[in-house]
């Protein structure tokens, strides 16, 4: 099969027809990985993306420049209370061209809870496992060397050693990394190993068609079978739909929009009164973080964002049924300059005061792994608008204090002269306080900036249509030739980043849409 072709919005024609064998709608570790093994199989795949094609040839390491071609919404999407802010990409790659390169193997005892709890087939640790020398190849993974650690990451692993928490180097998707620290505006060099620039233009060589300012509209239905999809052309120069519309023929589509878009694609597509699963059970790891001011100079912006975690903690730990401590990953943290200005906490003299100490200010960031019974919830109104809910449950607001708290336990080891929270009130702390006075925080919407980085479920993966929304071949329950495979179809969030995980099931995934061809 000869190579494929990268298009954009400057080059579609009103109502064109295109016939491919499978329309896969999203270009992240899901989408992308879906058609590079279709490709290698000789399937004829077209890969849409509603963002524009941003090749790292246009990145500059500018926090706003980046922000608006390799972020959806230029990050200010909120849930709809406010509270946390919604991460994931809107570009060529996804999530993946700023993501942190963190590339942990899904853990057995994650992936066996899914199946016992959930009846989660077909994914177990030996359905998967020669998975990870592969992707590990093909994303050059190993783990964090010394020259990768900045001065926030050395003093967290000294201090978290000292304080007898287990963590080990994280394993990082990077060749030839510069250490130039822009990680999170898409790596201008080409070294972190985002989809960009592994799986998506390997699948081009071998005949998958790009097709990028295309928003994946409406499914086109025939009975239990799906003939194609409907698309409409965005002007990246507005980000605006046009009148243009694009239709794609094909024997089977895939869904794999990313943890908030596809279950919001089919719940726009209608599908919720046959699927009543559909849109819940939303996990997205929130995270909040502890910022800190040290004597020495951190630059936390420059190398890898987390070079080193911490996870002794990342299985929540119940005593008598009652929740003791952990559910989360603790790692350092990376804010570039601008989004550091944005969460320092305070007005006036004392966010001033701060700002001239930029240099000095590092801290860490965990992420929570979010509690089931207390997940969120994506709907669509009449008019097609989404709204996102994520629920402060109580035991939630359990594992926020004892984060939140062990942060500034390890913030202080780690030599820091002043620990303080983010949000809009200045806590700052000279000394480790009590844990009760950690626990007396409200965990009020908005009250504490965090962001939502890796959103799983909403096409929940299971055995019912009543419970679920997908079945363990990716199948949407109801229906022979439509798919989801990105992490909307994990029952629970991963408990460690799910780029992996998501590479891995579409993997999986794409043996059972060869079935339909």
């Amino acid at each position: 099969m000869k190579s494929g072709i990268y298009r954009d919005y400057k080059s579609y024609a009103k109502n064109e027809t295109i016939i491919v064998d499978v329309v896969v709608i999203g270009s992240g570790c899901g989408g992308s990985t879906m058609a590079y093994e279709l490709s290698k199989k000789g399937i004829k795949v077209a890969l849409i993306e509603q963002g524009g094609n941003y090749h790292t040839g246009t990145f500059d390491n500018h926090e706003l420049n980046m922000g608006g071609k390799v972020s959806a919404e230029r990050n200010f999407h909120t849930t709809a209370d406010g509270g946390i802010n919604l991460v994931y990409g809107n570009n060529l790659g996804g999530a993946s061209v700023h993501y942190w390169a963190d590339s942990y193997r899904t853990p057995d005892d994650r992936l066996l809870l899914w199946n016992r709890k959930y009846g989660m087939e077909n994914h177990l640790p030996e359905d998967l496992h020669s998975y990870w020398p592969e992707l590990e190849a093909d994303l050059h993974v190993t783990p964090a060397g010394e020259e990768s650690f900045n001065p926030m990451n050395r003093l967290f692993r000294s201090a978290s050693r000292r304080l007898g928490w287990e963590g080990h180097a994280v394993p990082q998707a990077r060749k030839n990394c510069q250490k130039s620290g822009h990680c999170m505006q898409g790596c201008m060099f080409g070294a972190k190993q985002s989809q960009l620039v592994t799986h998506i233009p390997r699948a081009v060589l071998l005949g998958t068609d790009v097709y990028t300012d295309l928003r994946a509209e409406k499914l086109i239905f025939q009975g239990r079978k799906v003939a194609g999809l409907e698309a409409v052309v965005i002007d990246r120069r507005t980000l605006r739909p046009t009148a243009t519309k694009v239709i794609f023929q094909s024997k089977a589509v895939c869904v794999s929009a990313g943890g908030f878009g596809s279950s919001t694609f089919l719940l726009r597509n209608g599908l919720k009164r046959r699927l009543p699963a559909l849109g819940e059970y939303l996990a997205i790891n929130p995270s909040p973080m502890v910022h800190a001011l040290f004597e020495e100079p951190i630059i936390q912006w420059r190398n890898i964002p987390a070079a080193y975690g911490v996870e002794d903690f990342r299985l929540a730990r119940y005593q008598n049924g009652k929740y003791k401590e952990g559910g989360y990953m603790l790692m350092p943290n990376q804010l570039q300059p601008a989004t550091l200005a944005a969460l320092v906490p305070s007005f006036g003299k004392d966010h001033y005061t701060y700002m001239k100490q930029m240099e000095h200010l590092g801290g860490t960031i965990g992420w929570i792994d979010d509690v089931d019974g207390e997940l969120g919830s994506i709907e669509v109104d009449l008019f097609g608008k989404r709204k996102i809910n994520y629920p402060f449950g109580k035991v939630t607001k359990q594992i926020f204090s004892d984060l939140t708290y062990k942060q500034m336990k390890l913030n202080f080891e780690a030599g820091a002269k002043e620990v303080f929270l983010a949000g809009m009130k200045l806590r700052k702390y000279s000394k480790m306080p009590k844990k009760e006075e950690i626990d007396a925080l409200a965990w009020r919407p908005a009250e504490f900036p965090m962001a939502a980085p890796h959103p799983a479920g909403g096409c929940r993966m299971g055995k019912s249509s009543e419970t679920s929304v997908v079945n363990s071949r990716h199948q949407v329950h109801g229906f022979e030739n439509l798919f989801v495979a990105d992490s909307s179809v994990f029952p629970t969030g991963v408990s460690v980043d799910p780029s992996f995980t998501i590479m891995a099931f579409s993997k999986k995934a794409s043996e059972f849409v060869m079935d339909v061809m």
